[in-house]
């Protein structure tokens, strides 16, 4: 029996269910049983052929030693380039911090904000990090519920209501995670308007979907909005955009007064991001982006299948993904409760889902379908669960 004693603050350390049912559904495939999975948000694609070659010529070339805590020079100008190409804004390269993933810019913005004695708002159903790292802080987790009546848009009335003094940080998330929900530019514009009468509130965006919207839908970065940038976190990276999750590679913008902060956790934390991964980000956002076209487009065409398998299942309706590699079903009228349709659907038809609740409290009724896997593969798996129910 260990005698040793940890810090109080781990219990309140949550986890990525999406990573403990991709082990269960791991284990039951090893057993033998055919499993499709529809639980984790990667895409199904290999990372582009010419931005692995360039970690490949990078190693080979030597560039395997430290690189600037904040990022290669040339990447952070290739982002903001990239920034200035897709949302029309400027950005200075010294704003830029690369990271290893989306996951530091969260951990870092909360942990420089959040405290006991404060608030700290989050979108809920949502990305289960937030409000983990937000309790780890020791920081009051303040929900942001998101309703399927609104296609799952967060309400700026209702953000700018539970603003106290004590709130700190505001995270929001469009085009979201778990729901697919995309919040329409007036709700953004209304928020904006009404964060002027509280300055004292810092905001991240959290764009790591930013490139996949559909249905002629147009994404509305928050680094749009000068009024607000002396005090805007914006996150956003590689992963999900050119299929690079396993790279792990991502960056934020940071506000000026934030910069050296973040530069210094990042120092204290992991140093400097992996040199060839870094080649490999310059390369997807100088090189061709068709690739990027093509995969949004396949991901569009699933998006419209899973859709309307969905709500072709008894006691099932799915309201239109609008953005991300999600489908967010209400499956209330099944009469299994998230977990318990989770469960069954894994064990007894062999298709990974995730809970609703795995993303919150708010979560309850609904399950996650993640549509980055094959057409042949989602309709195999909605005509398993069909039998079923």
């Amino acid at each position: 029996m260990s005698g040793m004693i940890f810090a109080d603050s781990l219990s309140r350390l949550g986890t990525e269910s999406a990573f403990v049912v991709l082990a269960r559904a791991q284990a039951l495939a090893q057993q033998g049983k055919d499993i499709i999975n529809l639980g984790i948000g990667q895409p199904d694609f290999k990372t582009p052929e010419h931005i692995s070659e360039a970690a490949i010529k990078a190693i080979r070339d030597g560039h395997h030693g430290y690189t600037p805590a904040n990022g290669l020079p040339e990447l952070r100008e290739a982002v903001a380039a990239d920034l200035n190409r897709r949302h029309g804004v400027e950005v200075n390269p010294d704003n830029v911090v690369v990271v290893p993933g989306g996951k530091p810019t969260m951990f870092f913005a909360v942990m420089m904000f959040g405290q006991p004695g404060v608030e700290i708002m989050y979108p809920n159903p949502g990305f289960p990090i937030y409000e983990s790292v937000i309790k780890y802080s020791g920081a009051k987790p303040v929900p942001i519920a998101l309703e399927e009546k609104n296609g799952f848009a967060f309400s700026a009335e209702q953000v700018l209501s539970q603003i106290t003094e004590r709130t700190r940080l505001i995270i929001i998330n469009s085009p979201a995670n778990p729901t697919g929900g995309v919040t329409p530019k007036e709700e953004i514009d209304k928020l904006v308007a009404g964060l002027m009468d509280h300055p004292h509130v810092a905001l991240m965006s959290d764009e790591i979907y930013s490139n996949m919207l559909y249905g002629g839908r147009e994404h509305v970065s928050l680094l749009q909005y000068p009024e607000i940038r002396d005090r805007l976190i914006m996150l956003d990276g590689w992963s999900k955009t050119y299929a690079m999750t396993g790279w792990r590679l991502g960056y934020a913008v940071w506000p000026d007064a934030a910069v050296d902060h973040v530069t210094r956790l990042c120092i204290n934390d992991h140093s400097c991001v992996n040199a060839p991964t870094q080649f490999a980000g310059l390369a997807a956002l100088t090189g061709p982006q068709d690739c990027v076209t093509d995969m949004v487009a396949q991901f569009d065409a699933r998006r419209q299948v899973i859709v309307d398998a969905l709500n072709d299942l008894p006691g099932v309706r799915c309201a239109d993904a609008a953005g991300a590699f999600y489908a967010f079903p209400n499956i209330e009228g099944t009469g299994l409760t998230s977990k318990q349709a989770q469960d069954k659907f894994l064990d007894e038809a062999g298709v990974a889902t995730v809970a609703g609740t795995s993303f919150g409290a708010w979560g309850e009724g609904y399950l996650r379908f993640s549509y980055a896997n094959s057409t042949e593969n989602i309709l195999e798996a909605i005509s398993r669960i069909k039998k079923l129910l």
